[in-house]
Parts: C-alpha cells; structure tokens; sequence
C-alpha cells in the first residue's frame, strides 16, 4: 500500500484562486490521505521502559482476516422469535378473514391475495372504485376490530 503522495501547493499551481476553495482543495487531500493511508496502516507502539510492543491493527478489515480468526457475524435469516409472532398473526388473521361475509371475503382476496387494484376490480365487476375503496376501508377497520380482541 503506498503513502498517499506529497502535498500540492495549490497557491502555486492555480495562482487566482480564492482563500475559500484553496482550503477546500487542502481538505480534500487531507482526506484523501486519511482514506488511502491512515485507515489502512497497522501501527506499533514501542514502550522502551518496560519493553513492550504493542500492535494497532488498521481500522479498515479485510473480511478474511476476520473469517480466519473466527469471528462471528450477524446472521440474515428471520429469528426464530419473529417466525412464531408470524405465524401466531397469520392464523389469527385467518380466522378474522372467516368471520367476514362471503362478498367481503372475495373483495379482500381480490385486492390483497391476487393482487388486483381497485381500478382493475372496480372494472370487472361494474362496480365504481370509490365504492371499492370504501368498502375496503370498511373491511379492514372490521379486521383491525376482531384482531383486537
């Protein structure tokens, strides 16, 4: 990994530039050269007096090194806690969409389980979507109500 390269004496190098962007461009070398070296360079510190070295590890890690000593990482699979609270609320739900009517339980099969849009049913059947709609939002305080109990 190589040091990040001299400093450019911007003043010299573009003559006409104002205070302001000549320290913005001082800035961004300097962090450049944080993100190109300091990050990444292991450090040593020797204490003389009681003959210890001690090692600072860079900050930025390769995956391996850390696959090498076995380090352990957050898992991306659902918990097994979230999969019962699921599993508990979708049978409940079910037996909340049972107690519906006929016609309410093929409005909400329609446009959550089939996945057809209020336009796309409103269509279909004639109905006007504003109806539709409605009763949607009817059927689901209705569900909220019984998921409450």
């Amino acid at each position: 990994m190589a040091k990040f390269e001299k400093k450019i004496n911007y003043r010299k190098k573009y003559p006409g530039l104002s205070d302001e962007i000549l320290c913005v461009l001082e800035k961004s070398d300097r962090k450049m050269e944080y993100q190109q070296y300091d990050l990444k360079v292991e450090r040593y510190r020797i204490d003389y007096a009681k003959g210890n070295v001690t090692y600072f590890p860079s900050r930025e890690d390769s995956f391996e090194r850390l696959l090498e000593e076995n380090k352990q990482f957050a898992d991306d699979a659902e918990n097994v806690e979230d999969t019962a609270v699921n599993a508990v609320m979708i049978e409940k739900m079910l037996k909340c969409l049972k107690l519906l009517s006929p016609e309410e339980q093929e409005l909400i099969s329609e446009l959550f389980f089939k996945g057809k849009s209020e336009h796309q049913l409103a269509k279909v059947t004639g109905i006007p979507r504003m109806t539709i709609h409605n009763r949607k939002n009817r059927i689901l305080t209705q569900l909220k109500k019984l998921l409450e109990k």
